[in-house]
């Protein structure tokens, strides 16, 4: 007799090719790594089942799957997702952690509550949409941000970026009824994404001193005042005069100016982070 494939089954044996052996980069925040679980993730489980810790490396298949299925199927509630939509929001929960998956699907939703968490309302919106080509696409565009936002992207964002493509091969096809494409693994796509690997957004303070009267512009301002009255009988005078006005007009239009960006490149980070 043949066994039934469930939805998980055939989401995890993708998994298992896009998350490949053993992997232990420098700058993969999960470090060692077998088939996507982190030493961090099998010491819990271990831990959680009263066994002892042992290396990664060691971790059986019946593991592998208990890990995947409690830690993260189970947590985005796979079992309720359409097909297409549950494999795509579970390999970001493998690659980012659940609870950030989720909440790139409820930002695809158009939630308001986006708490990470599949509830009753979440469930609601998505059987509620018609076109889960679509969504998947919202949630993979909302992913890829937020790697973008990460301080790894230059190392890992090629790989990333490969893994975000499969993903959105299979999710569509799945969503469509079909069998899908083959995925291939790729080390570079397999390193964790996480939140505490955000770049750091840069400051508006400067600018805002600058633009607001800071003591530098206040000192040229004064010597501008200073001056004013000798330059009229003294070139060089006159020429520092000059100087000073578009120094501080540099300063000031400049300081404004950064602080735009500033202030819009931390409104995009926070937006991609979220």
């Amino acid at each position: 007799m043949t066994a039934i494939t469930t939805e998980f089954d055939r989401a995890l044996a993708k998994e298992l090719i896009l998350e490949g052996g053993f992997v232990n980069h420098p700058k993969d925040p999960g470090r060692a790594t077998m088939k996507g679980i982190t030493q961090a993730v099998y010491d819990t489980y271990r831990k959680s089942v009263g066994a002892g810790r042992q290396s990664v490396r060691c971790i059986s298949d019946d593991e592998v799957r208990a890990i995947y299925r409690g830690r993260y199927w189970n947590l985005i509630k796979g079992d309720s997702l359409p097909p297409g939509v549950g494999f795509v929001v579970f390999d970001g929960a493998v690659n980012s952690g659940p609870a950030q998956s989720v909440k790139w699907l409820q930002r695809a939703l158009g939630l308001d509550r986006v708490d990470g968490l599949v509830g009753p309302q979440t469930l609601q919106a998505v059987a509620a949409v018609n076109d889960h080509d679509a969504l998947i696409e919202r949630v993979l565009k909302l992913r890829d941000a937020f790697l973008k936002a990460l301080k790894t992207w230059s190392t890992f964002g090629k790989g990333w970026t490969n893994r975000l493509r499969q993903v959105l091969a299979v999710g569509q096809s799945w969503a469509r009824g079909s069998v899908g494409p083959d995925v291939v693994y790729d080390a570079v796509g397999a390193a964790k994404a996480l939140s505490s690997d955000a770049k750091a957004a840069p400051s508006a303070a400067l600018a805002d001193a600058v633009t607001g009267g800071s003591a530098i512009v206040g000192a040229l301002q004064t010597a501008q005042t200073q001056l004013a009255p000798l330059a009229a009988g003294s070139a060089a005078i006159s020429n520092i005069v000059a100087g000073i006005v578009v120094v501080s007009a540099v300063l000031t239009i400049g300081g404004a100016l950064y602080g735009w960006w500033a202030r819009r490149r931390r409104a995009e980070l926070a937006e991609a982070l979220a």
